[in-house]
């Protein structure tokens, strides 16, 4: 496959105040149609700008193999989120208009998959895998041609978004931390997947919606196979969908890029998508941790923070984790706080900046960890 064989497509998403479209770049990749479909999209969040250097590196890749499955990616998915800037830094994590986040606006239908099992519960499993792909995607079309004053900016990105991903069998959604360690949200079913990323900390997560692409393109199919045992039927869950948090926010790294760009085709290689692709997995030893597990630990105090906790390292309970420095009590109380976690953990992300409110997100920590 060569380069000219790549597409792109700009997809309209909602207007801007001047009357002007509000684009997204689409690129799509034919394969033989022997292999499953993947979505892959980046930027959501405005400052989480690292899975746009993915997509390019994965071009990169793609355009070298032959495909059994068709390929769509996209990066800026968020054209407002991405240009939200504050002086030198970018926002773009909410909506600036509702305030809700970019990522919580895509939808489930959760009686789809009641009705397709009923509908179908003789049929064959091709039958049944098309009939509620086109059933996500005609309700996803009747919410973006219904009346135009129901929806907002943000809902109306997230539909034209989740309408493409609901046509593909895998989907994989890129995102960054604060200041973060690599790290996989993966749906509990599909945990024998995440020893296909070059992944070392796994979130696993159950079927529950909140809001986000991963949730969105993996519930229905989850709960799609859970109606089905009511009429004796076993369906495996046909669809994966990841988050796949590459590291931290506001900068690019290309070297980095290829590397995560490897360790998704290592996964796509697992699943079928090539022919003859030589992409593995590398090495490792992954750790799980169960989302009930993944901690957050907020600022007891207000003050200037030096983070101790090494990002990705094992620490253990009561072990220092922070400074937090307070020049304002110089004179009256000790002015230069530690703070320690009263648990055995593996420090996944923390916050971008040194200076903290009493309550700030401070870390978020994997508990009870586990090899996978």
């Amino acid at each position: 496959m060569s380069k000219d064989l790549i597409s792109q497509e700009n997809i309209v998403v909602g207007e801007i105040a001047n009357g002007l479209p509000l684009t997204i770049p689409v690129y799509r990749l034919k394969g033989d149609g022997s292999g499953p479909s993947v979505y892959i999209q980046a930027n959501m969040h405005g400052a989480e700008v690292q899975g746009n250097a993915v997509i390019y590196q994965l071009l990169e890749q793609l355009k070298t193999l032959k495909l059994r499955g068709d390929i769509t990616l996209v990066p800026y998915a968020n054209p407002i989120g991405c240009n939200q800037k504050s002086g030198e830094f970018t926002l773009g994590r909410f909506d600036p208009i509702t305030g809700t986040n970019w990522n919580r606006m895509y939808r489930f239908n959760n009686a789809l998959p009641a009705q397709i099992a009923e509908q179908h519960a003789s049929s064959n499993e091709d039958t049944i895998r098309s009939a509620l792909k086109d059933a996500l995607v005609a309700d996803i079309n009747a919410q973006l041609n219904g009346p135009d004053y129901s929806l907002t900016t943000g809902k109306r990105i997230a539909l034209n978004l989740q309408k493409l991903a609901h046509q593909a069998d895998i989907v994989l959604d890129l995102h960054t931390g604060p200041i973060s360690s690599q790290h996989l949200y993966c749906p509990e079913y599909a945990k024998n997947s995440a020893q296909y990323f070059n992944i070392e900390h796994v979130l696993l997560i159950p079927n529950d919606f909140g809001g986000a692409m991963d949730e969105a393109s993996f519930c229905p199919w989850w709960s799609l196979s859970e109606e089905l045992t009511k009429y004796g039927r076993e369906l495996s869950v046909q669809v994966e969908a990841f988050t796949v948090e590459l590291g931290s926010q506001e900068k690019i790294d290309l070297s980095a890029a290829l590397e995560d760009a490897h360790s998704i085709l290592s996964y796509l290689t697992h699943k079928g998508v090539f022919v003859d692709a030589a992409y593995q997995p590398k090495a490792m030893t992954r750790y799980g941790c169960m989302l009930d597990d993944y901690i957050a630990y907020y600022a007891p105090m207000g003050g200037m923070v030096e983070y101790l906790a090494p990002l990705g390292g094992h620490i253990k309970a009561g072990e220092p984790i922070a400074h937090i420095l307070r020049m304002e009590r110089y004179l009256c109380e000790q002015p230069l706080q530690t703070l320690s976690f009263d648990k055995d953990a593996i420090a996944i992300l923390h916050f971008a900046s040194a200076s903290v409110n009493q309550g700030t997100e401070l870390y978020k920590f994997f508990t009870n960890v586990f090899e996978l």
